[in-house]
């Protein structure tokens, strides 16, 4: 049992970290850094934590895209872009949205389209590129004019 005045080792506050939340690894790294744990310290709690698979980018990835998925209109491209800014590896994204996204991403893009309440195109162009959706699903989805139907 350690002294609560003693400082825990970095393996042991990441654990408490991932207690609360699954982490990325360059999510973990930064709150170790930030509380100024040596870089051998913190390449030693991070072997230990992919070796134990507590730390698993691929698994953090999946869980991340499942839960924007669920919030519903999202495009490949922000999902790319969010995991990349995460520190996964291009190989780990590729895998994790090839797995969990349809090819067709049209009809998402429609619905998207749809709940999004905009009646003017331009605004629903562009709401579904910050959305992450290709140019050419924005594109079918524009011609289609599909969103608005129900107005």
């Amino acid at each position: 049992m350690t002294n609560r005045s003693e400082r825990p080792s970095a393996y042991d506050q990441a654990v408490k970290l991932l207690a609360r939340r699954t982490h990325f690894r360059l999510e973990i790294v930064r709150k170790l850094v930030q509380r100024h744990y040596s870089e051998s310290e913190i390449d030693e709690a991070v072997g230990r934590l992919e070796e134990r698979r507590y730390l698993d980018d691929a698994e953090a990835s999946r869980r991340f895209v499942e839960g924007r998925l669920a919030q519903g209109g999202y495009g490949r491209r922000r999902l790319v872009a969010e995991l990349s800014e995460r520190g996964v590896e291009d190989s780990t994204v590729r895998e994790v949205l090839d797995e969990l996204l349809p090819e067709d991403e049209l009809p998402a893009a429609r619905e998207e389209a749809r709940r999004s309440g905009k009646s003017d195109p331009a605004a629903v162009a562009r709401r579904l590129e910050r959305r992450g959706f290709s140019p050419s699903a924005i594109a079918a989805v524009l011609r289609e004019g599909a969103w608005a139907a129900d107005d």
